[in-house]
């Protein structure tokens, strides 16, 4: 950081604008972070403080200045080692990320940690593309979840025509079995395009499991969907347009995109998203949703939460580009993994919610 937070204090009724004392330091930090409504940090201005917004993280700050994870050999992960899941197994942090090499083709890799930051890669590729709707672009950013005794991979099945939303199922992380394609391209109620990007939600609400992922309107643009299932294969969805649209002249006006699965708490379901301008630049932002309806929004960051600034997250095989699908609780503090340039693997930390 360049400069010291100072302690804030909120004026005003819930629902209404609020002002903040020592606001010439709101916007000192070297993450260009903004956070919202705990104490000592910093508030958007115009942003209401109410119930729902005030359990969003906060204190966001990079834990590594450098990537955690970056291409190596010539095989491979010799183009691209990005977009990783990761989550906290047998008191480690195990982490799937995406791996390229030269011609293009994605599997992933498998990588432990002790303390969440340095991690060792193991077993080589654990998952490469086999199957016809995965051979040739291959099997791309993965995110995990864990329900009950099973472990869940969504991930991108892309065979240079078509990219496609599968999912895998395992015991150990390491050994996968597929379960297929859930969500075919080109079908479904506003999606006329593609399907990626998975995030389920790790408890049964309403006894359903659900799930947001992305998929591409009309308008070629890309944004968020909501389906549920009883049994995690037959996926319906909940919505008519977009659970969470574009915006346009903001920073998701182009691409509105699931980053790991969310957090179930009290006051919502908490869900960090991936937002694209009309510039393709990619940025972290918000979302909250309803805790009995997930298909109902509460709340949504006005402004990105973080965003590329270091030279490897500005430049790569995609610049300008931090697109988060990894996070993990270590101790009072989340993890934030994220894909660098399309090329590399980062990782940030935020306070979590009350």
């Amino acid at each position: 950081m360049s400069a010291p937070f100072q302690k804030g204090i909120f004026f005003g009724e819930p629902g209404e604008s609020h002002s903040v004392i020592d606001s010439s330091q709101m916007f000192s930090c070297s993450l260009r972070f903004r956070v919202f409504v705990l104490t000592g940090c910093c508030l958007v201005p115009g942003v209401a403080l109410t119930p729902q917004t005030e359990g969003v993280f906060s204190h966001w700050k990079r834990v590594s200045e450098t990537p955690i994870v970056s291409p190596t050999g010539t095989d491979w992960e010799s183009a691209g080692t990005f977009n990783p899941a990761v989550l906290a197994r047998d008191n480690k942090f195990v982490m799937l990320f995406r791996a390229q090499d030269a011609a293009g083709t994605s599997r992933l890799g498998y990588a432990e940690s002790t303390d969440g930051v340095h991690f060792t890669r193991k077993y080589g590729a654990v998952f490469s593309p086999e199957t016809d709707y995965e051979k040739g672009g291959g099997v791309e950013d993965p995110r995990l979840v864990e329900l009950g005794d099973r472990y869940y991979l969504t991930y991108t099945a892309y065979n240079r025509k078509d990219a496609q939303l599968c999912l895998a199922e395992s015991t150990d992380v390491i050994h996968w079995k597929r379960l297929g394609v859930i969500l075919p391209a080109y079908q479904g109620k506003w999606n006329r395009g593609w399907t990626k990007s998975g995030a389920i939600v790790p408890e049964k609400i309403s006894g359903k499991y659900w799930m947001y992922w992305l998929g591409t309107a009309g308008d070629k643009t890309d944004q968020m969907g909501l389906s549920s299932s009883t049994d995690m294969l037959r996926w319906t969805e909940e919505t008519d347009e977009p659970v969470l649209p574009r915006r346009p002249g903001k920073f998701d006006s182009r691409v509105v995109e699931p980053g790991p699965p969310p957090i179930v708490t009290p006051n919502g379901i908490i869900l960090i998203y991936n937002g694209a301008d009309d510039h393709l630049v990619y940025r972290m932002g918000i979302v909250i949703f309803d805790r009995n309806d997930p298909r109902k929004v509460l709340y949504r960051s006005e402004q990105p939460v973080f965003e590329p600034e270091k030279e490897w997250e500005k430049n790569g095989q995609v610049p300008n580009v931090v697109f988060v699908e990894g996070m993990a609780k270590r101790g009072n503090e989340w993890l934030f993994y994220y894909g660098g340039a399309d090329k590399y693997v980062g990782v940030a930390s935020a306070q979590p919610p009350p």
